[in-house]
């Protein structure tokens, strides 16, 4: 089977305040998922994100605090490394925006967009704070939105009902910092002209139904079908400047360089890896053939910027003449194959926001209750065509009984009667009967169910297809009685244990994805020593002058492949098998 290059593109979280698990179960949780499996299926995996040091809301942060933009930002791209490593969330980069990789790329993208003619000056209409004496960036506006009615929209976009907007269509728009209403004013700035790419996006979203989920297609159908030109700068400081003379003040918007970071991010991970032209190979490669895909991983609220605008980018780079970096085999960019963006997942019926403190910090819960139970909650109600909500109580009973009572205890009954009755060692089986044979063949067909099921991003499928393997084997167990069958036939006993070993070294490939940890562990119990996946590390990155931590993941160290179990007899396990899923119990 021809190897694929599959580009995992994770949203940007703005560097001004943690991560909570809304943020996790929308947009960081399911691309690494996804990742892990292609890497398990042998594919070449390249996954990127990055903190988005430049947006309004670190200004806002800033301002607050009495201090800089990038203490702010500096502040919490840290923090963000140390939660996505306690996930294990597996990037084979995360980088920020604020490196001088990521500012040359956007600037040539600025002027490539304007050599290409989708860019042009016009005066603008803004909201201008008099008590400030400057122009209101959109995320520093907030009003009630002329759509829906919400009474907290941006001056970007409305969170409710998803529309772009812009700050002078609020209703009753005030200051986020002081309260204080702003007055219009005119502010020349460099128009896109995304009026001119609106055939060839709606061109793109034409054929996406097979395989797109509904909700994500009709949002981008319905706004690609009446794109009017947008701001492309805006009057800021903190951000990257303009490439053009008599411009200071007025950097790019920041949305525009943020959804760049996917290009730029790759382009560092090839420099960083040694290979500086292999990013080229998911940008440029054929994807004629399906081989070479590329997919953004984001949360409802940012569809838009990830199904047409993003493209436009791309579209308006590549389309004339030579591509940006003057590469002229190929001058088009592949455009995203697939963009599966999630729901909200919501607490107590309210929705997450780090601005209006409702919150879960990830960290805690990671150190509280370990990685894999937070990891296996939000994978069973992951919101992935509807909102979801995180209910404690549901959180613990999912552990308990389904983690602990189907997984955990599966795997300790198991090999606790394997050490205790045939010295440590996977039994030899005996003739297997057709009780046996039924469930070896429902784990092996289950690698092609929930290979597929995972292939089309239906994620929270996929982790209860092979929740049911577990259930079944359990069953086969509590039917076959191997504890009670040693008494009376040695032979036998092995058989059913052997079995039941098999199928749960299957399991842990199937569940590893969602549930990486655990899954190593049981694996080392079984007798493995050669992990599944790679390591994960934490190292210090020079880009030109610009020094900056990134999380990276080394796919070398993977050994594992997506296959049914070749477990061989005779075996040693790892040791006395030791309970892997502790009890979650919440205080009264």
């Amino acid at each position: 089977m021809k190897q694929e290059n599959i580009l995992v593109c994770v949203a940007w979280p703005y560097a001004n305040g943690d991560l909570h698990v809304g943020h996790v179960a929308g947009a960081y949780l399911p691309p690494d998922i996804f990742a892990r499996y292609h890497r398990l299926k042998g594919n070449r995996v390249v996954m990127v994100s990055g903190s988005d040091a430049h947006g309004t809301p670190i200004v806002v942060r800033a301002d607050k605090e009495g201090v800089t933009p990038r203490e702010v930002f500096e502040r919490f791209h840290q923090r963000f490394i140390l939660t996505q490593q306690k996930l294990g969330i597996s990037y084979d980069l995360y980088t920020h925006t604020d490196t001088e990789n990521h500012h040359a790329i956007s600037q040539q993208m600025f002027r490539k967009l304007l050599d290409n003619g989708y860019l042009f000056k016009a005066r603008q209409k803004q909201l201008y704070a008099e008590t400030q004496q400057r122009f209101l960036p959109d995320r520093l506006v907030e009003g009630t939105c002329p759509i829906c009615g919400y009474d907290k929209a941006r001056g970007d976009q409305c969170d409710n009902c998803g529309n772009l907007l812009d700050g002078t269509q609020l209703i009753n728009p005030r200051s986020r910092i002081d309260g204080a209403a702003p007055v219009v004013r005119e502010s020349e700035q460099y128009m896109w002209d995304l009026p001119a790419l609106s055939g060839r996006i709606s061109a793109y979203l034409a054929d996406k139904d097979a395989y797109w989920r509904r909700g994500v297609l009709e949002f981008a159908r319905n706004f690609a079908t009446d794109v009017q030109p947008r701001a492309f700068t805006r009057d800021l400081t903190w951000g990257i400047p303009i490439p053009v003379p008599d411009a200071e003040g007025k950097c790019i918007y920041v949305w525009w360089e943020a959804v760049l970071g996917y290009l730029s991010a790759t382009v560092e991970w090839a420099k960083v890896i040694g290979q500086p032209d292999a990013w080229k190979d998911f940008w440029y490669g054929d994807a004629s053939d399906g081989s070479t895909r590329i997919y953004n991983f984001i949360g409802k609220d940012n569809i838009l910027f990830h199904t047409v605008l993003w493209q436009g980018i791309l579209l308006g780079m590549g389309n004339l003449g030579q591509p940006w970096d003057g590469d002229t085999a190929n001058p088009v960019f592949n455009l995203p194959y697939d963009v599966p963006a999630n729901q909200y997942l919501n607490l107590g019926g309210q929705k997450f926001s780090k601005s209006q403190g409702v919150s879960l910090d990830v960290i805690d819960l990671t150190e509280k209750y370990g990685p894999d139970a937070v990891r296996f909650y939000l994978s069973s109600i992951m919101p992935e065509t509807r909102d979801a909500d995180w209910a404690w109580a549901d959180f613990a009973q999912r552990n308990n009984t389904e983690l602990l009572g189907k997984w955990g205890n599966l795997i300790q009954r198991t090999l606790s009667q394997i050490w205790k009755n045939f010295e440590g060692r996977i039994p030899e089986p005996g003739p297997l009967t057709e009780v046996d044979t039924a469930l070896i063949a429902q784990s092996e067909a289950a690698f092609d169910v929930i290979g597929d099921m995972l292939g089309k991003v239906r994620l929270r499928d996929a982790l209860g297809e092979a929740m049911a393997l577990a259930t079944a084997t359990n069953q086969y167990l509590d039917g076959q009685a191997p504890w009670k069958m040693i008494k009376v036939d040695r032979a036998r006993a092995a058989t059913q244990l052997y079995v039941a070993a098999r199928v749960i070294d299957s399991l842990t490939v199937l569940f590893s994805p969602f549930i990486p940890n655990l899954c190593e562990a049981a694996r080392r119990q079984l007798g493995y020593t050669e992990p599944l996946f790679g390591t994960q590390f934490v190292e210090t990155l020079r880009e030109a002058t610009r020094d900056h931590d990134a999380l990276r993941y080394d796919a070398s160290l993977a050994t594992g492949n997506w296959a049914p179990s070749a477990l061989k007899p005779g075996q040693a396990l790892g040791g006395e098998p030791k309970g892997l899923v502790a009890r979650i119990e919440l205080a009264a």
